[in-house]
């Protein structure tokens, strides 16, 4: 395996990580903000 591709293959493996990162911490914040809706809803 040349160089190049090994430091494509890490680019990418990287680049999934970060992007897997920003789905779960999205996730996790529109996941709080239904539940605030959702307890300021029971008053």
């Amino acid at each position: 395996m040349s160089n190049a591709t090994a430091e494509e293959k890490s680019r990418r493996k990287a680049m999934l990580i970060r992007a897997g990162i920003y789905i779960l911490g999205t996730h996790l914040f529109a996941g709080f903000v239904i539940l605030l809706f959702a307890l300021g809803n029971r008053r």
